[in-house]
């Protein structure tokens, strides 16, 4: 992540906001997500994208269960037919009984084909053609004209799949452009489970091609609403969810309406939706875009016990509980952004499938 601002205080590693007073109604101020590349003890840190990720690589083809070959016998009239990988791996054609070619090249499967093929017929020559992909896919998700999963036959950039995803949506009979639709600032890839940092602003904006990554097959793009304003809340409560978005919104008003909570009594055990166990006083306030987020941390339990002014949120912010002390504030801003775009892809991968609810919680980025 590039130049990532965080906001500490000695020993604490606190960005609490603090009341004027100890007495009376305290207004909500808004947190301190300032630069202070000035300050010594600024701490910053940047994840750049892997080289890697911006080649397309070489590595041929590998069959798997539901790909479609042609074969075709150069030397038998009537012999080219057209067969797919079954669920277990292996192929049927001609004389032969099920061949087994998972993980197998093009190559390497008209070997041994033509290996297998020769105890029947003298010298066998033959053709292996691929002819459909259904074992890789990519994942393209959200604001994009013809969202789903797409097949993956070789390699393809981020800018190649947007594209054939039919980039952007349609609305009242207008083509209108991705970023105008697109909140582009939570837009992610993530591979594996882990999240690339990929800056869609700079890439669908700008142009910049270092951000052109090649994907790779079940990589996830998701690219949400910028119609949706909400505030999401996860981590230690009993309900992590979205929240819409209402003016003036505050840190409390949020973690009420996202666990039904009252702003007193939170610290009963069991009682309005934290968990047992949340560690109140390292609350994290995450803003911005995902590749370049900024992370005030405040004491949410001075603030609701009136010893600190509550918070002003905005769209977009993302909210998280602990439910332990963080190491480093650097661990702990990649623990909340891995969370957030695991949750919204297990989600968004239940509703591309056909489920009705989601994975574990319900965070849903401006669907």
């Amino acid at each position: 992540m590039k130049r990532i601002l965080l906001l500490y205080s000695a020993g604490l590693l606190l960005a609490t906001v603090v009341g004027c007073s100890s007495t009376g109604k305290r207004a909500a101020a808004p947190a301190q997500f300032l630069d202070l590349t000035a300050n010594s003890t600024t701490l910053k840190a940047t994840n750049q994208l892997n080289p890697d990720w911006l080649r397309p690589g070489n590595a041929p083809f590998i069959l798997g269960p539901g790909d479609r070959v042609e074969i075709e016998v150069l030397s038998a009239t009537n012999s080219r037919a057209t067969t797919a990988v079954g669920p277990d791996g292996k192929i049927y054609y001609y004389l032969l009984p099920g061949i087994d070619v998972w993980g197998l090249t093009l190559a390497e499967t008209h070997d041994l084909l033509q290996k297998e093929l020769g105890k029947y017929i003298t010298d066998p020559q033959l053709t292996v053609t691929l002819r459909e992909v259904a074992s890789k896919h990519v994942w393209l998700l959200g604001r994009l004209s013809r969202p789903g999963v797409y097949p993956m036959a070789a390699p393809m950039s981020l800018l190649e799949a947007i594209a054939m995803a039919g980039g952007t949506v349609s609305s009242a009979g207008t083509q209108l452009s991705l970023q105008e639709l697109a909140d582009l600032r939570h837009s992610f890839v993530m591979r594996q489970g882990q999240f690339l940092p990929v800056d869609f602003s700079r890439l669908l904006r700008e142009g910049d091609t270092s951000q052109n990554i090649y994907l790779q097959p079940d990589d996830f793009v998701y690219v949400p609403s910028a119609s949706a304003q909400q505030v999401y809340v996860m981590g230690a409560v009993r309900s992590p969810r979205s929240v819409p978005y209402t003016d003036g919104m505050t840190l409390v008003s949020a973690m009420a309406s996202a666990t039904g909570a009252a702003t007193v009594d939170w610290f009963v055990p069991g009682n309005y939706g934290v968990m047992a166990d949340a560690y109140l006083s390292h609350v994290a306030i995450v803003r911005g875009s995902l590749s370049e987020p900024q992370m005030s941390v405040v004491d949410y339990g001075a603030i609701i016990k009136g010893k600190a002014r509550d918070v002003l949120l905005e769209p977009g912010d993302i909210v998280y509980v602990p439910n332990a002390p963080y190491a480093t504030l650097k661990r702990y801003l990649n623990t909340i952004v891995g969370t957030f775009i695991t949750t919204v892809a297990a989600n968004e991968g239940t509703y591309a499938g056909g489920g009705t609810t989601g994975i574990g919680t319900s965070v849903s980025v401006g669907r």
